[in-house]
């Protein structure tokens, strides 16, 4: 997703750009959005936002799925050569800056890729009743069921649970 600066850049400070993005990405999906150039004395600003869709993996059942993703950018790009003289610039003391390569072309890729993976959930879900996995033959619940007997976890409130139920006996600690 690269867009060519070289005009906006001769332009004054304070110049805007509409630009519509409408691309496939190397998997097959689709990225579409509006966006904002705004030319700043050092740097274009990018604004706007995007439509795509991400593929992860359910943490209940391992499936692969798809979903919608919406994008809210804001990043600037730093200029690398005067856009009049051609003379290299020095780069933002940050690391990690956004740059306009040499050929005054601006770059979104990575930008996208990170804006993508901070809006992606931390524990995907393929739908919000996914049965999972059965924790004994490994059965996706959501294609089949199993015969397998429910595992009950240790308690460490069962005695507790015992003086509720009417079980009055104390453990074995705490006799005599």
């Amino acid at each position: 997703m690269k867009i060519n600066v070289a005009q906006q850049l001769r332009e004054s400070v304070g110049s805007v750009r509409h630009v519509t993005i409408n691309e496939t990405t190397e998997p097959g999906f689709a990225i579409r959005g509006e966006l904002q150039l705004l030319r700043t004395n050092r740097s274009i600003l990018v604004s706007g936002k995007f439509d795509t869709t991400a593929r992860d993996v359910c943490s209940r059942c391992l499936d692969e799925f798809g979903y919608s993703l919406a994008l809210d950018i804001e990043e600037e790009y730093f200029m690398t050569r005067d856009p009049v003289s051609g003379t290299p610039l020095t780069p933002p003391p940050e690391s990690g800056v956004f740059t306009v390569d040499e050929h005054n072309l601006l770059d979104l890729s990575e930008a996208v890729r990170q804006y993508t993976l901070l809006a992606q959930p931390m524990k995907p879900i393929c739908r919000e009743d996914c049965a999972g996995l059965c924790p004994q033959c490994g059965r996706n619940l959501n294609n089949q069921t199993c015969d397998c007997t429910p595992i009950r976890p240790d308690s460490p409130w069962a005695p507790l649970q015992g003086l509720l139920s009417g079980n009055r006996q104390m453990p074995d600690k705490e006799r005599g």
